[in-house]
């Protein structure tokens, strides 16, 4: 993977604004913070955060893909303050999880998620390389 920063851009905080992969693309779905059984355990939005990305791993897992592969992540919040506010430890679950900030990623904030209970989905693309 090579990160594209063009000359005299300062290096973005926690992302990246273009990478260049070849190989075999994989496309999960919007995760959200339930377990596999459709189960919510948390209204907390870091710990909803940290659910949708274990469930993104294990779908990684059956593409034979990797976190390192992921080189495009899509965050849906319902509320971008308490999203800010949750930074630390969102970004704790993420270097845990996902490892590395050498990914493209947009947060968008929207009224509701169709599960009711739902705070942040996650959506992703990886490349496996050739």
């Amino acid at each position: 993977m090579q990160v594209l920063l063009p000359p005299g851009w300062p290096r973005p905080k926690g992302y990246a604004n273009g990478v260049s992969v070849r190989g075999r693309m994989v496309f999960v779905a919007g995760m959200i913070g339930w377990d596999a059984q459709g189960q919510f355990h948390t209204d907390d939005l870091a710990e909803q955060v940290r659910q949708a990305l274990q469930n993104i791993v294990e779908v990684l897992r059956e593409g034979d893909a990797k976190p390192e592969h992921i080189v495009r992540m899509t965050w849906y919040v319902t509320n971008k303050h308490e999203y800010a506010a949750a930074y630390p430890e969102i970004g704790k679950a993420f270097r845990e999880l996902i490892g590395s900030f050498n990914v493209t990623m947009t947060a968008i904030e929207v009224s509701a998620l169709i599960e009711d209970r739902a705070k942040v989905e996650i959506e992703v693309t990886a490349v496996v390389p050739d």
